[in-house]
């Protein structure tokens, strides 16, 4: 396998794009075209402009394909991506190269093809798109733009092979590629129902008017202006000069990085200093605004170029990398905001840096257009996101007026507190399965996958968007006996991996689980009935929590009597007497104790075991402990007393919050319990402040992300890089300490500085964690690990005492509750010896899931925030929309019931944005069944897949399982069916990928 992408002919491309089209309405992969209205027309460089949005120059623009994707979601502005006299491959790219998983890096910066193969690329796309205008009735033959970008010093744009390319690009009529193009149309014109002759003749060779400047970090500022001075003059083209945030200043690019939460990305004052000065770029640029009006020429800045970061977490395999998307927004609306003033909006902005679906619009309405982007399309939706941008930018009769100062100020204020542009209080959790992608078959919802108990997400989201309630919560109770307190509660790692977190925010999941309960209780229960005792067999739970109420339910619901010994006078368990009720009512927990109780099991209140031989001496043959962590967590100091936090809630919630613990109260902790306590405490009867206090920082605090929030938003305040030393008159005396360097995982240490602080404090709660009950458990005959957990069989939760199996907060300590349900399902499965819930998948409608792809939304109310599900489980395709240059494919095979993702290797030049969002711990462009155009290809790669021998007898020659050999359609074989089939479906049915 290569990295060095091959240019396919404009042949196969012609024929690719009209059958695609013709027998899958798709071209490229993009599912719903974007057709331009004249009346929004614009006019730039003396030239129509349907939109004002289209790709920057990288990636999307590098390959003619990619352009007529591009387009065909909605792109009229491209910015080809640069060239310089360093090419091919004399220039060095170091792959992977980009990592888009949030805010985005990259290491490459102009063509990775040689410069003739990058002037021929950009020809034969400009024919692409003239036909696809009429042929699709996209808009007018005249209604894009491509604008060439160019580099890096003027030695190098003056050589003769960058000359050549500036030439041909303003006038390509004699080059072999253009005449090349032209006449293939006119051979087959007859293969378009709408492109004419006289269509075809009437293509323009006169392909770019305009340049976009872009020079490296460090270039002085008279080498700039020469070169801006040569493209005006000696070669008569609209200017635009990449400008660097790095103008802004470094304090003012440190402090703005710092307050958005992006303290972790790393850069020096060397650019800085380095490269262009604002004092030396508003004169400059005012004279050549002057020399540009003097020509009759249109002359702007490209905000903005690169702004380079230091590698500090092996993100990529360089030194340096350049920042994009919505870390860089701020920096390059500032900078637009910046120059604005100055020169009163009168100078020309083209923009980019962090451009997409959250501010275009207001970017466009302040007179700051084109608009290109690059992040936002490296992400899942790919180039289909096109299709809101260009619709959001639509406009009757825009005119360049001018930049609108204000509304660029106000654009650049907003964003450093906007929360699409702000970094998350933590670090993102993966969005990884723990596994492999497979060849075949890889659509699954990483959600479900997510979930401890593999609730049928996707199926029920569906039902509740179709008010289906009663069947929705079918679906969630089969796998799910607690559905309000899952449903208002749940730590919902289900979330964590939707990819919709790649679009804007998670499918709400809990929500959707919530509304499902509250809407289909009462039919549900109506329905149940309790089930005849079907096993001679009796099961004692001890502990009437969540994980005892699971393990009741699913045992009863299988005809097996079951008892529930409960210490307290009513069930729930540390959600009922400890949760405080400002998070969860009881009616909520009543709901879910009432659903348990419908199967028919057997309660005891106020009974406390001891002793498991008293209970098995009462004829049950299964014991199932659900204790809890029940042994308190205890926080000790030099000197000073302090209070458990479970006991605290447990008497905030008793007393409804009439708890004596002062003025001043400090929690000691940094956990979801820490979270709840200082909750709770803001809400204690005579607090005023509330103290929390962590030896790190917030980012690393192992809170859920939405608990930390909530306790800012309650008014705790955290006090960071304090460890708790002393409790003494009043105050807590804590040591100050500071976070060490990040190492290769990105994780910071701490150190103690020698400095103490005191933070007042009546009351210090201790949230460090409750205890497995060791003593219980020994005492009982069961052995324990040298931690002091039961010893049991993982497949079974079985203890070392036969017949008594451990679940819950008491088998590894505090977990969740959903982790809870699943011990108890795993637990019950293996008492009854057979599985205790079915699985169930939705009904999808392809059109509807692919109407979705792309498409930006923001949170809705939960019957409706089921629209949002992309449905994993039957179309993914992440891989596919993710890569520029189209190089994973989906294809339809048949006889296999969901769509198939190969991977072409000719079109791949390895950049490693696919491996970023395949939501298996895979790298689709290495781990895929591959195409490859040849032997030779497929003899420099060690990935699985094929190349085709004979398409018209169906033969190839295929890599499986290390293994090489020959394959032929109808003959036997030890393939998979699956490969073999997708192999014949490639030859058949798709042969335009063969050349």
């Amino acid at each position: 396998m290569s990295d060095r992408m091959t240019p396919m002919p404009f042949s196969q491309l012609v024929q690719w794009i009209l059958e695609e089209e013709k027998k899958r309405g798709t071209v490229f992969g993009v599912h719903k075209p974007y057709a331009a209205k004249e009346e929004n027309n614009r006019t730039i460089f003396g030239r129509n402009l349907e939109t004002p949005v289209g790709p920057a120059a990288g990636p999307h623009t590098q390959l003619a394909q990619n352009i007529a994707a591009s387009y065909y979601a909605g792109s009229r502005f491209f910015e080809l991506k640069t060239v310089q006299i360093i090419d091919g491959e004399d220039l060095p790219v170091n792959k992977p190269c980009i990592l888009a998983d949030d805010e985005c890096y990259n290491c490459e910066w102009s063509t990775e093809l040689y410069v003739p193969q990058a002037q021929a690329e950009y020809i034969k796309a400009w024919f692409l798109l003239h036909v696809m205008s009429k042929e699709f009735g996209l808009g007018s033959a005249d209604g894009f733009q491509f604008n060439m970008s160019v580099g890096y010093d003027l030695e190098g744009i003056k050589s003769p092979k960058i000359d050549r390319f500036i030439e041909s690009m303003k006038d390509a009529k004699d080059t072999e590629e253009f005449r090349t193009c032209k006449q293939y149309l006119l051979d087959h014109v007859d293969s378009f129902k709408h492109v004419t002759a006289e269509d075809i003749e009437s293509i323009s060779s006169n392909i770019c008017n305009s340049a976009t400047l872009s020079t490296l970090h460090g270039c002085p500022p008279q080498e700039i202006e020469r070169i801006a001075v040569y493209l005006i003059t000696e070669k008569g083209l609209h200017t635009f000069i990449k400008c660097n945030p790095t103008l802004l200043g470094y304090e003012f690019a440190r402090k703005t990085m710092d307050t958005m939460g992006y303290d972790y990305v790393a850069f020096g004052d060397f650019h800085f200093l380095d490269d262009l000065q604002y004092e030396d770029a508003v004169p400059m640029l005012k004279r050549l605004m002057a020399l540009a009006e003097e020509k009759n020429l249109e002359f702007g800045v490209k905000i903005t170029n690169t702004f380079p970061v230091d590698v500090k977490q092996q993100e990529l395999p360089s030194e340096e990398m350049y920042m994009s998307g919505k870390s860089l927004f701020p920096l390059s609306i500032s900078l637009a905001a910046k120059l604005s003033r100055e020169f009163d909006g009168k100078l020309r902005i083209s923009y980019s840096g962090g451009a997409d679906y959250f501010n275009i619009k207001k970017i466009v309405d302040a007179g700051i257009w084109p608009v290109t982007v690059a992040t936002t399309l490296l992400k899942p939706g790919g180039y289909q996101r096109l299709v809101q941008l260009a619709e959001q930018t639509e406009q009757e009769h825009a005119e360049f007026k001018g930049v609108d100062v204000d509304k660029v100020s106000r654009l650049a204020e907003d964003a450093v507190t906007n929360e699409h542009h702000v970094k998350a209080v933590k670090p993102l959790p993966s969005r990884k399965m723990k596994k492999q992608v497979p060849l075949t078959d890889c659509f699954e919802a990483p959600c479900k996958e997510g979930c401890p108990i593999h609730q049928d997400i996707t199926a029920y989201m569906q039902l509740a968007g179709e008010g289906r309630f009663e069947e929705a919560l079918k679906v969630i109770t089969e796998k799910n006996p607690l559905p309000f307190i899952t449903g208002t509660i749940c730590a919902h790692n289900c979330m964590s991996k939707c990819t919709r977190n790649f679009y804007e925010e998670p499918v709400h999941i809990r929500d959707v689980k919530l509304t499902a309960a509250e809407g289909g209780f009462d039919a549900l229960m109506k329905t149940i009935v309790k089930p005849q005792v079907s096993y001679d067999k009796k099961a004692a739970v001890i502990g009437g929590g969540p994980a005892g109420l699971a393990t009741a339910f699913f045992l009863t619901r299988e005809g097996m009597e079951v008892t529930l010994f409960e210490q307290k006078d009513s069930l729930g368990g540390v959600i009922r007497h400890v949760i405080p009720g400002f998070r969860i009512s009881d009616e909520a927990i009543a709901r879910d104790v009432e659903l348990v109780s419908a199967y028919g099991m057997k309660v005891q209140l106020n009974t406390k075991v001891t002793d498991l031989d008293e209970v098995k001496n009462q004829g049950f043959d299964y014991v199932i402990l659900a204790t809890g962590a029940s042994k308190p967590g205890v926080l000790t100091l030099e000197s000073g007393e302090t209070m458990n936090a479970l006991d605290f809630l447990a008497e905030f919630k008793a007393k409804d919050g009439a708890v004596d613990v002062g003025k001043n109260v400090v929690v000691i902790g940094g956990g979801n319990t820490a979270m709840d306590t200082a909750r709770a405490a803001k809400r204690t009867k005579g607090v005023e402040h509330v103290y929390l206090v962590y030896r790190r920082t917030k980012r690393y605090m192992p809170a859920d992300e939405e608990e930390l929030v909530m306790a800012v938003e309650d008014g705790v305040e955290f006090k960071e890089l304090l460890a708790p030393k002393k409790l003494e008159n009043g105050s807590l005396i804590c040591d100050v300490m500071q976070l060490s360097e990040m190492d290769a995982s990105g994780r910071r240490g701490v150190k103690a500085t020698g400095e103490t602080v005191a933070v007042p404090a009546d009351t210090v709660i201790g949230a460090v964690g409750e205890q497995v009950p060791t003593e219980f458990l020994k005492a009982n005959g069961i052995n324990v690990t040298e931690r002091g957990k039961a010893m049991v069989d993982q497949d079974t939760l079985e203890s070392s005492r036969k017949g008594v199996y451990v679940v819950g907060d008491g088998l590894y300590g505090p977990a969740t509750v959903v982790e809870g349900i699943r011990d108890a399902k795993k637990a019950a499965e293996a008492i009854l010896a057979k599985s205790v819930a079915k699985d169930y998948s939705e009904n999808a409608d392809m059109d509807t899931i692919y109407a979705r792809r792309g498409i930006l939304l923001e949170k809705q109310d939960g019957r409706v925030e089921s629209g949002r599900c992309l449905t994993c489980s039957s179309v993914c395709e992440n891989c596919v929309e993710v890569c520029p240059n189209r190089a994973n494919l989906s294809i339809t095979v048949p006889g296999m019931e969901k769509h198939q993702i190969i991977h072409v290797d000719y079109m791949c030049n390895e950049c490693g944005n696919c491996k970023s969002f395949c939501p298996y711990d895979s790298a689709p462009y290495l781990d895929k069944f591959t195409l490859f155009a040849n032997e030779a290809d497929m003899e420099n790669s060690k990935n699985q897949g094929f190349t085709v021998l004979d398409k018209d007898a169906v033969s190839c020659k295929v890599r499986y399982l290390g293994n090489i050999l020959t394959w032929k359609a109808g003959e036997a074989s030890d393939l998979p069916e699956g490969l073999a089939k997708i192999m014949e479906t490639v030859c058949k049915d798709y042969s335009y990928l063969l050349g």
